[in-house]
C-alpha cells in the first residue's frame, strides 16, 4: 500500500513532467511531419515514385491500377462503392475518351499517354488537397507563414522573431530552410505568396523542368560530402551501407554503374543525379502499361478492344465487388494472424 510520502513523490513528479512539456500557440497543431509522412520522399533525398506502392511485400495492391486510371483518388474510392453495371458504365466513357485515334481499340500508346496524364491529375489533387488545408483565410494564396504554422507547427511570435531553435524542433532546421528555398523557387511572380500552380510546382517540385534545378542543388548539399561536385560510390549508398549486408552493397553498386553512371566515369553528376533522385513517369507510365496488358490482354493481340477492359473492369476501375473482396481478403488475413 503506497505511503503518503509515495504519493507526494509521484504528483510532484507527474506536474514537473506536465509543466516541462513543450507547448504550441494558440490554434497550432502538434506537429506533422508533412515532408517525412507524404509521398514526396522515402529516404536520403530520393524521391518516391507513384508505384512505389503498387506492390508491397510481393502483394498487388489494386489501388494504384485504379488511380492510373481515373486519375483521382477520391473518384477512385468512389468506384469501390459502385454495383459492378455502374462501374463498366462510367468505364466505358472513359474507354472513349482514351481512344484518341477512335478504332474501338485502345494500343500501349494510348493507354500508357492516358495514365500519364493521370499522374498528372493525381498529383494537382494532391496539391490542391494540401492547399486547401494550408491556406488558413481562403484566400486562395498560401504564405510562408501559413505554411510554417500548419506543416512545423511554428506561432506567430516565432514566426516574426526568425529565430528558430534547433533544441526546440529536433532537427528540423535542415527540413525548414529546404522547403524556403523549394517555396521561393516555385514562387513564380515573387510575391511572397503560392498561389494554386504555384503551389503544385512547390508539392511536387520532382514532376516540374522550373523546379529541378533547386532538387540538384538540395541533393548535392546533401549527398555531396567532400564538397566536390560529384557523387561517389560512398556518398550515393551514404551512412545506410553500415546496416546492409554485402548482397545489398553488390546489388547497389551494379545500379549505380549500370542505371545511373551513364558515362561510365565512376561518379554521378549534373543529370546522372537527378535520373537517381527523381523518378521516370515515363518508365512507370511503361511499366504499368505492361501489367495491366498483361493480365487483360486475352487474345495476345497486343491492343485493348473495348469488350476485354470491360471485362476485366475490376482490373481498371474497381466496384462494390471488388471492395468487398479486399473486405474479405483483410479479414481472412486477420483471422491467419490471430
Amino acid at each position: 500500500m503506497p505511503t503518503k510520502f509515495s504519493l507526494i513523490f509521484l504528483c510532484t513528479a507527474l506536474l514537473l513532467m506536465v509543466n516541462t512539456m513543450p507547448t504550441y500557440g494558440a490554434g497550432i497543431a502538434p506537429h506533422k511531419h508533412e515532408k517525412l509522412n507524404s509521398k514526396e520522399r522515402i529516404k536520403d533525398g530520393v524521391y518516391q515514385p507513384r508505384d512505389a506502392n503498387h506492390f508491397d511485400n510481393g502483394e498487388h495492391k489494386v489501388g494504384f491500377d485504379h488511380e492510373a486510371i481515373i486519375g483521382n483518388v477520391k473518384e477512385a474510392q468512389e468506384f469501390d462503392t459502385l454495383s459492378p453495371e455502374e462501374s463498366k458504365r462510367r468505364l466505358a466513357v472513359l474507354i472513349r475518351l482514351m481512344d484518341l485515334n477512335n478504332d474501338q481499340y485502345i494500343d500501349r500508346h494510348e493507354l500508357k499517354a492516358w495514365i500519364l496524364r493521370s499522374f498528372k491529375k493525381l498529383a494537382e489533387e494532391e496539391s490542391a488537397d494540401r492547399f486547401e488545408e494550408i491556406d488558413q483565410d481562403s484566400n486562395g494564396q498560401v504564405t510562408w507563414k501559413e505554411y510554417l504554422e500548419d506543416t512545423y507547427a511554428i506561432d506567430e511570435e516565432e514566426y516574426e522573431k526568425e529565430a528558430l531553435s534547433a533544441d526546440g524542433y529536433d532537427g528540423e532546421q535542415e527540413l525548414i530552410r529546404d522547403d524556403k528555398e523549394m517555396f521561393n523557387a516555385a514562387d513564380l511572380n515573387k510575391d511572397d505568396q503560392l498561389n494554386i500552380e504555384e503551389y503544385t510546382l512547390f508539392h511536387n517540385p520532382e514532376e516540374h523542368p522550373h523546379m529541378l534545378p533547386m532538387v540538384f542543388e538540395q541533393t548535392m548539399r546533401q549527398k555531396d560530402t567532400n564538397a566536390n561536385g560529384k557523387i561517389d560510390f560512398q556518398e550515393y549508398v551514404g551512412e545506410e551501407a553500415e546496416q546492409r549486408d554485402k548482397e545489398w552493397l553488390i546489388a547497389e553498386k551494379e545500379r549505380f554503374d549500370k542505371d545511373y553512371d551513364l558515362n561510365r566515369d565512376g561518379v554521378l553528376t549534373g543529370n546522372e543525379v537527378l535520373s537517381w533522385v527523381v523518378p521516370n513517369n515515363e518508365i512507370v507510365a511503361t511499366d504499368e502499361v505492361d501489367h495491366l496488358f498483361a493480365a487483360t490482354d486475352e487474345n495476345h493481340d497486343n491492343r485493348l478492344s473495348y469488350q476485354e477492359i470491360l471485362d476485366n473492369y475490376e482490373t481498371f476501375v474497381g466496384s462494390e465487388v471488388t471492395d468487398y473482396g479486399d473486405h474479405l481478403q483483410n479479414i481472412h488475413r486477420l483471422t491467419d494472424e490471430l
